[in-house]
């Protein structure tokens, strides 16, 4: 498959549920926590990838 078609695929992916969800009224509240809450749990995933990779860098 072409690289940018996967991208635009992907992107097209995430943000359609999200904008979808968001302009009803009754799940607003909902899917700001939700988005909320993977974007703290995507900042501890990174974080734990820099310190995968710190370690992996000692042990050379």
């Amino acid at each position: 498959m072409n690289k940018w078609f996967e991208l635009l695929l992907g992107l097209i992916l995430v943000i359609a549920p999200i904008w979808t969800a968001m302009t009803y009224a009754t799940w607003k509240a909902a899917t700001i926590a939700f988005v909320q809450g993977g974007v703290v749990i995507g900042v501890i995933m990174i974080g734990l990838l820099f310190l995968l990779l710190g370690i992996s860098d000692l042990k050379d």
